[in-house]
């Protein structure tokens, strides 16, 4: 079997040791799910992107925690095309990425330096009640309101500070039968703030998740009338991103800086 090729890329930050790292693996053609789910969990990084070119500009794309496989990554996107761009990709205008369920992904260089644009198939925003195993998930706090999205719960909280000082409760997240739980509040410095838990993926806390954006954007743009909009991941690493409603769509724009590039030895299997 063929080596390949590994980067690790801190993604939505534009320092190394911020952001949220996601490992990129473009192969020919994707390997097993099974190699692809080793590969993932050897990284042990919240996701690991492999990546198939199809054509100029055209490419698929999967994504795969340490457990599992998710429809949609939004950081790990970034990190996929940040790794095109830098590797000769610079005569590109645009990035197609086909995925398996979450549509294609458009991804271009934005205004300012090192930062690109996603576009992402909006995630509409469901409100729901709140249960006692929500409240139980956060630790007896009880939210303002609640929603949910294609695959996650959120929780709407007062403020930022409740949202910073949360302790939640990863055994009954996990038991919540969604992919997650997003904490989110106005913010003091940005309009909107967020925590992200994954537990049952493997992922207690996520450090920036694009994915949730999808959902958070067209929440917080209703909320504050407003269709652009910045937003802060409150997570221990933290990380920074510009949101827009833009119809169906949400764009998400952010940078994402290299901190490895290496190889996956598999001669010896």
């Amino acid at each position: 079997m063929h080596n390949l090729p590994l980067y690790q890329v801190d993604a939505f930050t534009n320092r190394l040791f911020g952001g949220n790292p996601a490992a990129v693996v473009p192969v020919p053609e994707f390997p097993s799910k099974k190699l692809m789910q080793q590969i993932a969990t050897e990284n042990n990084l919240s996701e690991t992107a492999f990546v198939v070119i199809r054509g100029k500009g055209k490419f698929d794309i999967r994504w795969f925690t340490p457990t599992t496989e998710v429809r949609l990554c939004g950081h790990a996107t970034l990190a996929a095309a940040h790794v095109l761009y830098r590797s000769g990709g610079n005569d590109l205008d645009k990035l197609r990425f086909k995925t398996r369920e979450a549509g294609t992904i458009v991804v271009a260089p934005a205004e300012g330096e090192g930062n690109y644009r996603l576009d992402f198939t909006v995630d509409k925003p469901k409100k729901t009640r709140s249960s006692k195993k929500l409240r139980g998930a956060l630790a007896g706090l009880k939210p303002v309101e609640v929603y949910e999205g294609k695959d996650d719960l959120v929780a709407v909280l007062k403020n930022q500070e409740q949202v910073e000082s949360l302790v939640p409760n990863f055994h009954v997240i996990a038991r919540l039968k969604r992919r997650g739980l997003i904490v989110t509040a106005p913010g003091k410095e940005v309009d909107f703030v967020s925590r992200c838990f994954f537990p049952a993926y493997g992922i207690d806390e996520d450090p920036v998740t694009g994915s949730a954006h999808t959902l958070l954007t067209p929440l917080w743009a209703k909320r504050l009338g407003k269709k652009e909009l910045t937003a802060r991941q409150l997570s221990r690493r933290g990380g920074e991103l510009r949101c827009e409603l833009r119809g169906k769509k949400v764009r998400l724009t952010g940078q994402a800086i290299t901190f490895l590039a290496g190889q996956i030895l598999l001669d010896r299997l």
